[in-house]
């Protein structure tokens, strides 16, 4: 045993989370949850929670906090949720197009 400490070594206290990668990952997941229901609108949704994550890694290395695998799953997440949303709309542009067209 170390002098000072008759019960072994104190605890270390533990690192914060970041609140901004917990709110990246949880928009993220959302949008992509919710883009086949809206129709690829969502996608801003992504457009956010990417946005979010960006932010709160740079808060991550500045502040030495933990959360930095929520922060990057809400980066990667949003915008795999953006790119859905885009091609959710590029199929509803075509769909209404291939309809609207006059057939011979």
């Amino acid at each position: 045993m170390p002098l000072g400490y008759p019960y072994g070594y104190p605890y270390a206290t533990p690192q914060r989370t970041n609140g901004m990668a917990v709110a990246s990952m949880v928009v993220s997941i959302v949008a992509a949850a919710a883009t086949p229901c809206t129709y690829g609108l969502s996608g801003f949704l992504g457009i956010l929670g990417a946005i979010l994550g960006h932010v709160s890694r740079r808060q991550i290395e500045a502040r030495r906090e933990s959360g930095g695998g929520m922060a990057l799953a809400g980066v990667i997440v949003g915008w795999i949720a953006v790119a859905l949303g885009v091609a959710g709309v590029a199929v509803i542009i075509f769909l209404v197009w291939a309809l609207n067209e006059p057939h011979l």
